[in-house]
């Protein structure tokens, strides 16, 4: 989406400028997201050569450590950091996981603050569970009657004019009732030279 095609289908500069601007916060937002999933798949692919190298030179180390029972020992210790590290991590990533995922599905629910959501939920209750959330959608059902405000709310559109179709100016039973997302290039053309004064209204 560009300035350029919006301006051919007729738009004022006040209108393109709003929806380029939503257009660019939406963008934004998506990237910030990708970039969180991008983030987190790194760590991981991170993590697993950390494991592999580990595990090699473990394995290298056993081979030669045969016979010695104090090399023995600090293998086998090893081997006890290597697996209580490996737990440390898989359980942070897990976390990771889980809040990136809570926070996608809060957004996709439309709350003000996640951060104020959060704190009113009954975490112990909700679990990851591939990828969806489990327990989180009854408790925002919930909130969604008892804290109303915390929520954003979807704002009616105001009632739109008849749009009189061109080639019957006086109306009757072909008068349609259309956004401006709705009309084509041509509709769009032909109301603005036809009726300017709604265009501009509906443009606003």
């Amino acid at each position: 989406m560009n300035r350029e095609f919006l301006k051919g289908l007729g738009l004022e500069d006040e209108a393109v400028n709003k929806i380029m601007a939503e257009h660019g916060k939406t963008l934004n937002e998506t990237k910030e997201k990708a970039d969180k999933v991008d983030a987190l798949e790194s760590q991981v692919a991170d993590y697993k050569q950390q494991l592999t190298d580990r595990d090699t030179q473990l394995q290298e180390l056993g081979e030669k450590a045969k016979g010695n029972e104090e090399l023995t020992a600090q293998i086998d210790e090893l081997k006890s950091q290597n697996e209580a590290a490996k737990a440390e991590y898989e359980e942070k990533l897990n976390t990771q996981a889980f809040e990136h995922k809570l926070e996608n599905s809060l957004s996709g629910a439309k709350v003000k603050n996640v951060k104020a959501i959060k704190a009113l939920l009954d975490m112990d209750t909700i679990k990851l569970d591939g990828e969806s959330i489990k327990g989180l959608d009854d408790q925002i059902a919930k909130l969604k009657e008892s804290d109303a405000y915390l929520f954003e709310t979807e704002e009616t559109p105001p009632n739109t004019p008849n749009i009189v179709t061109p080639g019957n100016p006086n109306g009757g039973s072909t008068n349609t009732t259309k956004s401006l997302s709705e009309m084509s290039y041509q509709e769009l053309s032909e109301l603005k030279s036809n009726n300017p004064e709604l265009y501009t209204e509906l443009t606003k």
